[in-house]
């Protein structure tokens, strides 16, 4: 198999991280902390000088999962200054009254909004601050060689050759890293897009306040594609919307100024009056895709992925850096059991991260056929309401799925097990609770038409 190890020693400390993204400057604090000398190697420029590019801007929704990996280097508090709380979603109907859903049973339960960029920038000054911390900006890479754990660069001042001990991929959905892994004989991948793309908009400021309720994430359910909206600290709200890519009603289909506007005006009337920029945003942003990765193995000889490069996933459950958060606390975990060794602590912490991925990645595909459509059902509606019921009155031991998500580190490949056992549970609870009824019923009416007879 091409995941054997080579007889090498264990490595030392030198580690390579290719990608300065979210979860690559995580994992080189993380790193850093321990002592690993670490280069991260970046293909662009510094997004702390340059910005984000126009219509990437992309709102996160950090919880639990994020949060608990941030807290263990230390930047919990950090990040929360630089975010907004969410305590539900807006539900914003194309005519009638707008509609708060609480997010945790007891509504005090919050994800955060948080600007990429800002997250970003954040994690790459903690990741600077550590001495054995070094990144390295517009290096791209040009051929991975994984028996040799080597990289080829691409730099303005030539070619550059780097060796570690270590290679860790957190490069991204189009991971260079992975790349060299498809190459190799035993690898499975597979990239799955949706037919659907996402635009970003906003709606600025109102008044110096925000125009809408700053404490949810706004939805626009519309059947088969949907609008959400994210609060930001200078009190704008970053918008995305998630429409089909050809088609009647997709982006292609509003080619004009006049049509932007009337189909606007027609499908999100409430919206479209808080956005003076609408034709220029939707005119001049460009549309990004939706993609599922999956594969396996994650390491090969002294070479792993991590985050979007080991598993990119859709948005619609806003797990997309909590998952890549996440696998960064495995790693680490694996690395301290293993004592520093990596032969031992990469494929523990694949073992425990490839199930999980999958699982993770099907919810988020799930989830955006309940935000697009399914909460404006009724049943959808009296199932909620029911699931939330039974978690204030049973606590732990009825939790409901988006909180296992959201507000819990439970393994997401442990989440829709347990959500099937506990609506069987209820099932059969319920349906004794009904038997019982009726024989006390039954009993009830023998003994009236006894005693009239």
């Amino acid at each position: 198999m091409s995941t054997t190890l080579s007889n090498q020693p264990s490595a030392t400390g030198d580690v390579v991280i290719v990608g300065a993204g979210l979860a690559g400057s995580l994992l080189a604090t993380m790193l850093g902390q321990r002592g690993y000398r670490v280069r991260v190697y970046e293909r662009r420029p510094d997004p702390r000088l340059t910005g984000a590019a126009r219509g990437r801007s992309i709102n996160l929704a950090i919880s639990t999962r994020g949060l608990t990996a941030l807290n263990s280097v230390g930047l919990t508090d950090e990040v929360l200054a630089r975010g907004l709380p969410m305590h539900g979603r807006m539900l914003h109907p194309v005519n009638g009254e707008q509609e708060y859903q609480s997010y945790s049973a007891d509504g005090q339960r919050a994800i955060n909004s948080i600007s990429r960029g800002e997250l970003n920038a954040l994690l790459l000054n903690s990741a600077e601050a550590q001495p054995s911390v070094e990144i390295f900006f517009q290096h791209r890479v040009e051929d991975c060689d994984i028996d040799q754990t080597q990289l080829t660069l691409g730099t303005d001042d030539g070619e550059k050759i780097v060796t570690a001990d270590v290679i860790i991929g957190t490069d991204g959905a189009y991971s260079a890293v992975r790349r060299a892994f498809t190459l190799r004989d035993g690898f499975n991948f597979e990239q799955d897009y949706l037919p659907y793309g996402y635009k970003e908009l906003t709606i600025p400021a109102k008044n110096s306040e925000f125009a809408l309720n700053p404490d949810a994430l706004h939805i626009w359910p519309r059947g088969s594609s949907m609008m959400i909206a994210l609060p930001n600290l200078d009190r704008s709200f970053t918008c995305t919307l998630f429409w089909p890519k050809s088609g009647d009603d997709s982006f292609a289909a509003l080619d004009t100024s006049v049509k932007i506007t009337d189909f606007f005006d027609e499908h999100y009337p409430d919206a479209a009056t808080l956005m003076p920029s609408l034709v220029d945003d939707y005119t001049h942003n460009p549309v990004g895709s939706l993609v599922t990765v999956r594969c396996s193995p994650w390491w090969m000889n002294r070479c792993v992925l991590l985050g979007d490069a080991a598993h990119a996933i859709v948005p619609f459950y806003g797990q997309g850096a909590n998952a890549s958060f996440e696998d960064c606390l495995s790693l680490v975990a694996a690395i301290d059991a293993a004592q520093g060794d990596w032969a031992m602590a990469m494929p523990a912490y694949a073992e425990d991260r490839v199930v999980n991925s999958n699982a993770v990645a099907d919810l988020a595909l799930h989830n955006f056929i309940e935000m697009r459509d399914s909460v404006n059902s009724r049943t959808y509606r009296a199932v909620r309401a029911t699931e939330n019921t039974l978690h204030r009155l049973l606590g732990e031991h009825y939790r409901t799925r988006y909180e296992m998500v959201s507000f819990s580190t439970t393994p997401y490949a442990s989440i829709e097990p347990r959500v099937r056992a506990q609506r069987r549970a209820v099932a059969i609870a319920t349906g004794l609770g009904l038997i019982a009824s009726g024989l006390t019923l039954a009993g009830r009416l023998r003994s009236r038409l006894a005693r009239r007879g």
